[in-house]
């Protein structure tokens, strides 16, 4: 049933949307059903110039397929940080998709075609996303944020009334505070904030919704930390396999 739900409202986001004077852009948001990631795809509908946004090894032949029926040439598969649930896709995206090349921070100490610094910027088409450097999960996090600040895929930094957990992978729950508050919150209120994961079957927030409802990041600074090194959760299932294979993210050997 719920997958159902989340089915349903993914194919209301409809084909493309259109965002500037002669720019039209086509988002698809894919899910991952064990590790509850979202997968986003953008393209420039006119150029065929394309990025996914944190793919999925188990997904990726399924995002291979619907890059190649739309018509699309991916530029970019980039993940927003060193993922600990699960193995990225770059790799097998990269290897099916001659051009394509792999994308992650610099700082997240992992390997990829290209490591991006706070303020770089990945361009597909007449499109353009920001890599804003938010770290705290990880301190190799960013957001990708679209030129025009319509939208921002926030990885695990900022989720849909919650955000990433901060208690492994050098992870620091003032940092991300702080991330978030400074360098977020700071958009504008009508910014999409699509996020990474979702347990509950949410698919889209806003800038202005999660600096009103998110009832973590409403704390203040101390509380916030006080109850993020409280939640004593267990460690990711995957951990010890998808972090040394994201370390080489988009370079791994898919085949192995």
């Amino acid at each position: 049933m719920w997958g159902r739900r989340v089915a349903a409202a993914l194919r209301a986001l409809g084909p493309a949307r259109g965002y500037g004077t002669g720019r039209r852009l086509l988002l698809r948001q894919l899910f991952e059903v064990r590790s509850c990631t979202y997968t986003y795809l953008l393209a420039d509908a006119d150029s065929g110039d394309a990025v996914v946004i944190d793919p999925v090894l188990e997904t990726a032949a399924r995002d291979t397929q619907l890059l190649r029926e739309l018509g699309l040439c991916l530029r970019y598969a980039v993940n927003t940080h060193c993922h600990a649930d699960h193995v990225t896709g770059s790799g097998a995206l990269r290897a099916a998709l001659p051009g394509c090349l792999s994308a992650i921070s610099r700082a997240s100490g992992a390997r990829a075609d290209r490591l991006l610094d706070d303020g770089d910027r990945l361009r597909f088409g007449a499109f353009e996303l920001e890599a804003r450097a938010c770290p705290g999960h990880t301190p190799g996090c960013v957001a990708l944020v679209l030129d025009d600040e319509t939208m921002a895929f926030t990885g695990d930094a900022l989720l849909i009334r919650g955000c990433g957990r901060t208690d492994f992978q050098q992870g620091c729950a003032r940092t991300l505070y702080r991330s978030v508050h400074e360098r977020l919150f700071t958009l504008p209120g009508s910014c999409l904030v699509y996020p990474g994961h979702d347990y509950t079957g949410q698919t889209v927030s806003t800038v202005g919704e999660e600096r009103r409802l998110n009832p973590r990041l409403r704390l203040s600074a101390d509380a916030f930390v006080a109850l993020m090194e409280g939640l004593q959760l267990p460690p990711p299932r995957l951990i010890d396999v998808a972090v040394p294979a994201n370390r080489r993210c988009g370079l791994q050997d898919v085949s192995a």
